[in-house]
């Protein structure tokens, strides 16, 4: 992993001069936060991992047969906020805040997952009712761990507390006090990953996209992939998602249902090990493909 500040801070290594925040209907938000990880670390070197392996990307989507970069993406510097978890949601939810006065689609880059709940604060505040799209392995959903509601094993069920309901995919790790809360609550839907592999179909994502709301927000915590493809994270757990079955998920979510923001969390890069960082910022540059299609 190579670090310093020689490096230019722009997603897709984009000319400074053709992505100002102006004229740009993307903005990239790196939160390198890393307060309450609870196994591996190293997410606070998520967002300038993710960014420096944009810049191996081609800018030509040949799925989409475009150039989504054109749409305009605006990289802002890393948001500093070296304090304690709660003061951190404020700090997110401030600056998403006041991007969103002026529409940008807004993609935060972790970091924890904690910083989510920042970010769904923020877009709380502008669209009013929405549901999240979680893709990840854990549910999340604990009240409280290590001695604080906003820990990154809780930001889901923070998340509910600002009246968003959740649909939970690739899930395949949880405690009993999570089950028993999901078996309680009517607005938590879990598709399971085994649920997933086991279908052999796209009936899953059909169900998935189904019971969201017309307003999403999508968070993507990388431990949702396999750890054969992403071994860069603080909590991996086996048998999880393909690329294919995250990007075909994405896809059939921007198609269906108005995205309104997103965040990809949970990198830990691993020195030497380039490929990982190169799945989340294309995964980005992909969304922003699926976001912007019709008008690209």
């Amino acid at each position: 992993m190579i670090e310093g500040n020689f490096l230019p801070h722009n997603f897709l290594g984009l000319d400074e001069e053709d992505c100002t925040l102006e004229n740009s209907k993307v903005v990239i938000l790196p939160v390198p936060y890393e307060r309450t990880v609870s196994f591996g670390r190293g997410t606070s070197k998520g967002p300038h991992s993710i960014i420096y392996a944009s810049r191996s990307l081609e800018l030509y989507d040949d799925e989409l047969h475009s150039e989504p970069y054109e749409v305009g993406i605006h990289t802002l510097p890393e948001l500093e906020c070296d304090v304690d978890p709660k003061e951190m949601v404020g700090e997110v939810q401030g600056v998403c805040a006041k991007l969103l006065e002026n529409n940008q689609f807004i993609i935060t880059l972790g970091g924890e997952h904690s910083i989510t709940l920042g970010a769904v604060k923020a877009h709380k505040g502008k669209h009013g009712e929405f549901s999240v799209l979680n893709i990840d392995a854990h549910c999340d959903l604990r009240d409280s761990y290590e001695g604080t509601k906003y820990n990154h094993a809780c930001v889901m069920r923070r998340v509910l507390d600002e009246g968003c309901p959740v649909v939970e995919c690739g899930i395949r790790s949880y405690s009993k006090e999570e089950a028993d809360f999901i078996r309680e609550r009517g607005d938590v839907k879990i598709i399971h990953a085994r649920e997933i592999s086991e279908s052999g179909k796209n009936d899953w994502m059909d169900e998935a996209v189904s019971s969201l709301l017309p307003d999403v927000y999508i968070s993507v915590d990388v431990d949702s992939f396999d750890p054969s493809v992403m071994p860069s994270t603080g909590t991996p757990e086996p048998g999880g998602l393909s690329w294919y079955d995250v990007l075909g998920l994405l896809r059939e979510t921007f198609k269906q249902r108005n995205v309104i923001g997103m965040d990809i969390v949970e990198l830990a890069p691993v020195p030497g090990i380039l490929a990982p960082d190169v799945l989340a910022a294309k995964l980005a540059y992909k969304s922003i493909g699926y976001k912007y299609q019709k008008s690209i």
